[in-house]
Protein backbone atom coordinates (compact mmCIF):
# COMPACT_ATOMS: atom_id res chain seq x y z
CA UNK A 1 0.00 0.00 0.00
CA UNK A 2 1.38 3.52 -0.45
CA UNK A 3 1.80 6.30 2.34
CA UNK A 4 -1.10 8.49 0.43
CA UNK A 5 -3.53 5.11 0.55
CA UNK A 6 -2.16 4.44 4.18
CA UNK A 7 -3.45 8.43 5.12
CA UNK A 8 -6.92 7.49 3.72
CA UNK A 9 -6.82 4.67 5.69
CA UNK A 10 -6.25 6.20 8.53
CA UNK A 11 -8.72 9.22 7.87
CA UNK A 12 -11.15 6.83 7.59
CA UNK A 13 -10.52 4.50 10.53
CA UNK A 14 -10.31 7.82 12.46
CA UNK A 15 -13.56 8.58 11.39
CA UNK A 16 -15.22 5.45 12.18
CA UNK A 17 -14.10 6.14 15.51
CA UNK A 18 -15.32 9.62 16.18
CA UNK A 19 -18.43 9.46 17.98
CA UNK A 20 -17.58 6.67 19.94
CA UNK A 21 -16.51 8.23 22.88
CA UNK A 22 -18.73 8.76 26.05
CA UNK A 23 -18.49 11.85 26.89
CA UNK A 24 -19.89 15.17 24.16
CA UNK A 25 -20.08 18.07 23.76
CA UNK A 26 -23.06 19.73 25.16
CA UNK A 27 -25.62 21.47 23.33
CA UNK A 28 -26.60 24.89 23.97
CA UNK A 29 -22.87 25.30 26.31
CA UNK A 30 -22.56 28.47 27.83
CA UNK A 31 -19.21 29.20 29.45
CA UNK A 32 -20.32 32.18 31.65
CA UNK A 33 -23.24 30.04 32.88
CA UNK A 34 -20.83 27.15 33.62
CA UNK A 35 -18.12 29.04 35.24
CA UNK A 36 -20.43 31.06 37.67
CA UNK A 37 -21.60 27.57 38.62
CA UNK A 38 -18.45 26.03 39.56
CA UNK A 39 -17.61 28.99 41.24
CA UNK A 40 -21.05 29.19 43.61
CA UNK A 41 -19.93 25.50 44.08
CA UNK A 42 -17.05 26.19 45.47
CA UNK A 43 -17.34 29.45 47.51
CA UNK A 44 -18.11 29.66 51.19
CA UNK A 45 -18.00 27.16 53.53
CA UNK A 46 -17.84 23.78 52.05
CA UNK A 47 -17.61 22.26 48.59
CA UNK A 48 -20.55 21.10 46.46
CA UNK A 49 -19.03 18.11 44.66
CA UNK A 50 -21.77 16.72 42.67
CA UNK A 51 -22.58 20.17 41.06
CA UNK A 52 -18.53 19.92 39.98
CA UNK A 53 -18.40 16.36 38.95
CA UNK A 54 -21.61 16.40 37.08
CA UNK A 55 -20.79 19.65 34.92
CA UNK A 56 -17.42 18.78 34.44
CA UNK A 57 -18.19 14.53 33.09
CA UNK A 58 -21.10 16.24 30.37
CA UNK A 59 -18.95 18.90 28.91
CA UNK A 60 -16.27 17.85 26.62
CA UNK A 61 -13.01 18.90 26.86
CA UNK A 62 -12.69 21.42 24.24
CA UNK A 63 -15.34 22.69 26.64
CA UNK A 64 -13.59 22.64 30.06
CA UNK A 65 -10.98 24.71 28.16
CA UNK A 66 -13.72 27.98 27.49
CA UNK A 67 -14.77 27.28 31.00
CA UNK A 68 -11.10 27.52 32.46
CA UNK A 69 -10.92 30.78 29.86
CA UNK A 70 -14.66 31.73 31.60
CA UNK A 71 -13.66 31.46 35.00
CA UNK A 72 -10.35 33.38 35.08
CA UNK A 73 -12.03 36.50 33.32
CA UNK A 74 -15.13 36.45 35.54
CA UNK A 75 -13.29 36.22 38.91
CA UNK A 76 -9.65 36.35 38.33
CA UNK A 77 -8.77 33.02 39.22
CA UNK A 78 -6.92 29.83 37.81
CA UNK A 79 -10.14 27.33 37.74
CA UNK A 80 -7.65 24.59 38.20
CA UNK A 81 -5.93 26.04 41.02
CA UNK A 82 -10.10 26.30 42.73
CA UNK A 83 -10.49 23.07 41.73
CA UNK A 84 -7.41 21.60 43.52
CA UNK A 85 -7.69 23.83 46.93
CA UNK A 86 -11.37 22.63 47.42
CA UNK A 87 -11.27 19.01 46.16
CA UNK A 88 -8.57 16.44 47.73
CA UNK A 89 -7.78 12.64 47.14
CA UNK A 90 -8.15 10.64 44.17
CA UNK A 91 -10.77 13.10 43.14
CA UNK A 92 -8.70 15.79 43.14
CA UNK A 93 -6.59 13.79 40.70
CA UNK A 94 -9.31 12.60 38.43
CA UNK A 95 -10.89 16.31 38.31
CA UNK A 96 -7.58 18.10 37.34
CA UNK A 97 -6.82 15.69 34.86
CA UNK A 98 -10.04 16.17 32.67
CA UNK A 99 -9.17 19.75 32.96
CA UNK A 100 -5.52 19.44 30.94
CA UNK A 101 -5.62 19.02 27.52
CA UNK A 102 -5.29 15.75 25.89
CA UNK A 103 -1.92 16.30 24.68
CA UNK A 104 -1.22 18.16 28.20
CA UNK A 105 -2.30 14.85 29.54
CA UNK A 106 -0.26 13.20 28.01
CA UNK A 107 2.82 15.24 28.37
CA UNK A 108 2.26 15.03 31.92
CA UNK A 109 1.91 11.83 32.26
CA UNK A 110 5.17 10.86 30.24
CA UNK A 111 7.03 13.09 32.08
CA UNK A 112 6.20 11.98 35.52
CA UNK A 113 6.78 7.86 33.94
CA UNK A 114 10.54 9.21 33.12
CA UNK A 115 11.73 11.96 35.95
CA UNK A 116 13.16 10.84 38.89
CA UNK A 117 15.39 7.58 39.33
CA UNK A 118 13.34 5.22 38.08
CA UNK A 119 11.48 5.42 34.25
CA UNK A 120 7.61 3.91 34.99
CA UNK A 121 7.60 2.02 31.81
CA UNK A 122 4.57 0.52 31.96
CA UNK A 123 2.99 4.22 31.03
CA UNK A 124 5.93 4.81 28.47
CA UNK A 125 4.47 1.69 26.54
CA UNK A 126 0.88 2.10 26.98
CA UNK A 127 0.78 5.91 26.07
CA UNK A 128 3.19 5.58 23.11
CA UNK A 129 1.94 2.02 21.54
CA UNK A 130 -1.82 3.24 21.62
CA UNK A 131 -1.27 7.36 20.35
CA UNK A 132 -1.48 7.45 16.69
CA UNK A 133 1.68 8.79 14.66
CA UNK A 134 -0.21 12.60 14.78
CA UNK A 135 -0.76 12.07 18.59
CA UNK A 136 3.04 11.90 18.87
CA UNK A 137 4.09 14.34 17.06
CA UNK A 138 1.70 16.93 18.60
CA UNK A 139 3.12 15.16 21.77
CA UNK A 140 6.36 15.95 21.30
CA UNK A 141 6.12 19.42 19.86
CA UNK A 142 4.36 19.95 22.65
CA UNK A 143 6.75 18.56 24.98
CA UNK A 144 9.78 21.38 26.11
CA UNK A 145 12.04 18.83 26.31
CA UNK A 146 10.97 17.37 22.86
CA UNK A 147 14.13 15.27 21.95
CA UNK A 148 13.59 13.10 25.48
CA UNK A 149 10.71 12.48 24.18
CA UNK A 150 12.04 11.72 19.99
CA UNK A 151 15.16 9.59 21.94
CA UNK A 152 11.87 7.99 23.97
CA UNK A 153 9.70 6.87 20.69
CA UNK A 154 12.75 6.03 18.57
CA UNK A 155 14.04 3.58 21.62
CA UNK A 156 10.44 1.88 21.86
CA UNK A 157 10.82 1.67 18.14
CA UNK A 158 14.19 -0.09 18.11
CA UNK A 159 13.39 -2.13 20.69
CA UNK A 160 10.80 -3.76 18.92
CA UNK A 161 12.50 -3.80 15.77
CA UNK A 162 15.66 -5.62 17.54
CA UNK A 163 13.45 -7.82 18.65
CA UNK A 164 11.72 -9.07 15.81
CA UNK A 165 15.55 -9.08 13.97
CA UNK A 166 16.97 -11.15 15.94
CA UNK A 167 13.58 -13.40 16.09
CA UNK A 168 13.20 -13.66 12.16
CA UNK A 169 17.07 -13.09 11.00
CA UNK A 170 17.65 -17.04 10.75
CA UNK A 171 14.82 -17.56 8.97
CA UNK A 172 14.16 -15.25 6.73
CA UNK A 173 17.75 -12.80 6.80
CA UNK A 174 15.54 -9.76 7.45
CA UNK A 175 17.10 -6.27 7.92
CA UNK A 176 17.23 -4.42 11.17
CA UNK A 177 16.44 -1.11 9.54
CA UNK A 178 13.49 -2.48 7.64
CA UNK A 179 11.87 -3.12 10.85
CA UNK A 180 12.77 0.12 12.62
CA UNK A 181 11.02 1.16 8.90
CA UNK A 182 7.85 -1.04 9.16
CA UNK A 183 7.39 -0.48 13.09
CA UNK A 184 7.65 3.06 13.39
CA UNK A 185 6.49 4.50 9.81
CA UNK A 186 3.64 2.35 9.28
CA UNK A 187 0.14 2.32 10.09
CA UNK A 188 -1.95 -0.28 11.74
CA UNK A 189 -3.63 -1.24 8.41
CA UNK A 190 -0.26 -2.00 7.37
CA UNK A 191 1.11 -4.07 9.99
CA UNK A 192 -2.28 -5.99 10.31
CA UNK A 193 -0.83 -7.19 6.78
CA UNK A 194 2.25 -7.69 8.14
CA UNK A 195 1.37 -9.87 11.10
CA UNK A 196 -1.15 -12.11 8.42
CA UNK A 197 1.44 -12.60 6.08
CA UNK A 198 4.23 -13.37 9.03
CA UNK A 199 1.70 -16.43 10.40
CA UNK A 200 1.46 -17.75 6.60
CA UNK A 201 5.43 -18.05 6.83
CA UNK A 202 5.76 -18.96 9.88
CA UNK A 203 3.10 -20.69 10.96
CA UNK A 204 2.24 -19.29 14.11
CA UNK A 205 0.79 -15.62 15.33
CA UNK A 206 3.63 -13.16 15.67
CA UNK A 207 2.55 -12.84 19.44
CA UNK A 208 3.60 -16.25 19.82
CA UNK A 209 7.12 -15.88 18.59
CA UNK A 210 7.45 -12.56 21.06
CA UNK A 211 6.41 -14.85 24.13
CA UNK A 212 9.01 -17.25 23.32
CA UNK A 213 11.95 -14.91 22.05
CA UNK A 214 11.50 -11.91 24.53
CA UNK A 215 10.88 -11.62 28.28
CA UNK A 216 10.55 -8.71 30.54
CA UNK A 217 9.93 -5.18 29.59
CA UNK A 218 11.15 -6.15 26.02
CA UNK A 219 8.45 -8.61 25.84
CA UNK A 220 5.70 -5.97 27.19
CA UNK A 221 6.99 -3.04 24.39
CA UNK A 222 6.28 -5.30 21.45
CA UNK A 223 3.49 -7.45 23.21
CA UNK A 224 1.56 -3.65 23.34
CA UNK A 225 3.02 -2.42 19.30
CA UNK A 226 1.33 -5.55 18.36
CA UNK A 227 -2.13 -5.59 20.48
CA UNK A 228 -2.51 -1.76 19.45
CA UNK A 229 -2.07 -2.83 15.66
CA UNK A 230 -4.62 -5.24 16.06
CA UNK A 231 -7.59 -3.40 18.75
CA UNK A 232 -6.31 -0.22 20.70
CA UNK A 233 -9.70 -0.84 22.83
CA UNK A 234 -8.93 -4.15 23.47
CA UNK A 235 -5.69 -3.75 24.52
CA UNK A 236 -6.91 -0.39 26.34
CA UNK A 237 -9.42 -2.69 28.17
CA UNK A 238 -6.87 -5.22 28.72
CA UNK A 239 -5.13 -2.43 30.86
CA UNK A 240 -8.00 -1.36 32.55
CA UNK A 241 -8.83 -4.59 33.85
CA UNK A 242 -5.37 -5.26 35.32
CA UNK A 243 -6.09 -1.84 36.82
CA UNK A 244 -9.27 -2.98 38.65
CA UNK A 245 -8.40 -6.42 39.35
CA UNK A 246 -7.04 -8.31 42.54
CA UNK A 247 -6.18 -6.62 45.68
CA UNK A 248 -5.89 -2.51 45.55
CA UNK A 249 -6.41 -0.36 42.41
CA UNK A 250 -4.02 1.52 39.58
CA UNK A 251 -5.60 4.17 39.78
CA UNK A 252 -3.13 6.24 38.04
CA UNK A 253 -3.55 3.78 35.15
CA UNK A 254 -7.97 3.91 35.77
CA UNK A 255 -7.46 7.64 35.80
CA UNK A 256 -5.33 7.81 32.78
CA UNK A 257 -7.30 6.05 30.24
CA UNK A 258 -10.77 6.62 31.84
CA UNK A 259 -10.00 10.12 31.25
CA UNK A 260 -7.71 10.28 27.24
CA UNK A 261 -10.14 7.73 26.27
CA UNK A 262 -13.55 9.37 26.98
CA UNK A 263 -13.60 11.13 23.90
CA UNK A 264 -12.65 8.79 21.50
CA UNK A 265 -13.28 5.60 21.91
CA UNK A 266 -14.27 4.17 25.47
CA UNK A 267 -17.59 2.82 24.37
CA UNK A 268 -15.40 0.61 22.34
CA UNK A 269 -13.22 -0.27 25.20
CA UNK A 270 -16.41 -1.38 27.10
CA UNK A 271 -17.41 -3.56 24.08
CA UNK A 272 -14.05 -5.34 24.30
CA UNK A 273 -14.27 -5.37 28.32
CA UNK A 274 -17.49 -7.49 29.00
CA UNK A 275 -16.22 -9.62 26.11
CA UNK A 276 -13.03 -10.51 26.88
CA UNK A 277 -13.99 -10.56 30.61
CA UNK A 278 -17.07 -11.69 30.97
CA UNK A 279 -18.22 -8.52 33.43
CA UNK A 280 -18.49 -4.93 32.60
CA UNK A 281 -16.03 -2.12 33.30
CA UNK A 282 -18.36 -0.04 35.21
CA UNK A 283 -19.39 -3.12 37.38
CA UNK A 284 -15.77 -3.45 38.13
CA UNK A 285 -15.53 0.54 38.75
CA UNK A 286 -18.34 0.25 40.92
CA UNK A 287 -17.27 -2.68 43.07
CA UNK A 288 -13.06 -1.06 43.12
CA UNK A 289 -13.86 2.35 44.12
CA UNK A 290 -15.82 4.42 46.19
CA UNK A 291 -17.35 8.02 47.05
CA UNK A 292 -17.20 10.68 44.38
CA UNK A 293 -14.35 9.43 42.57
CA UNK A 294 -16.04 6.53 42.04
CA UNK A 295 -19.34 8.75 40.96
CA UNK A 296 -17.06 10.67 38.49
CA UNK A 297 -15.72 7.43 37.41
CA UNK A 298 -18.97 5.70 36.34
CA UNK A 299 -20.22 8.98 34.68
CA UNK A 300 -17.43 8.73 32.41
CA UNK A 301 -17.85 5.31 32.01
CA UNK A 302 -21.18 6.24 30.34
CA UNK A 303 -23.37 3.14 31.32
CA UNK A 304 -23.33 -0.61 31.96
CA UNK A 305 -22.50 -3.47 30.14
CA UNK A 306 -23.76 -6.28 32.29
Amino acid sequence: MKANEEETTCFFLFLSQAGRGTVKAQSGFNANNDAETLYKAMKGLGTNEATILQLLTARSNAQRQQIKAAFKTLHGKDLVSELKSELGGKLETLIVAMMATPVMFDVTSLRNAIKGAGTNEKVLIEILASRTQNEIREIIKTYKQGENVCSLVYVVCSCCAQALFNAGEKKFGTDEDQFITILGNRSAEHLRRVFDAYMKLSGHQIEESIQRETSGGLRDVLLAVVKCARSVPAYLAECLYNSLKGAGTDDATLIRIMVSRSEIDLLDIRAEFRKSFATSLHNMIKNDTTGDYCKTLLLLCGGDDA
